[in-house]
């Protein structure tokens, strides 16, 4: 009796997981995996584990980028001070006028 389970060679995965991250932004995951005859989950695993074995460094910010983060930075904390503030001056004017 069959246990039901296929085994794929290292190979064959290492070859699915190349086609499905060259078809990237054309085909999603099911689609390549429909298309080869394998389960989405399992290339989903596949993918994931080549991804953790392989991880893509991003590539360091230029000058101009670390300063346009750091701006906005900024400005996200005094949007941030902004909304607590009138939230609590919402708060002390709903109870002043009841």
């Amino acid at each position: 009796m069959s246990s039901g389970r296929v085994s794929f060679s290292p190979e064959f995965r290492e070859q699915m997981v190349e086609l499905f991250l060259s078809y990237q932004g054309q085909k999603n995951l099911s689609q390549v995996a429909r298309e080869n005859g394998i389960g989405a989950e399992t290339l989903r695993n596949w993918v994931k584990k080549y991804q953790e074995a392989n991880p893509v460094e991003d590539k360091p910010l230029t000058i101009s980028e670390r300063a346009r983060l750091e701006q906005l930075e900024r400005e996200n904390q005094e949007l941030r001070l902004e909304r607590e503030f009138l939230g609590k001056a919402t708060a002390f004017f709903a109870k002043k006028y009841r």
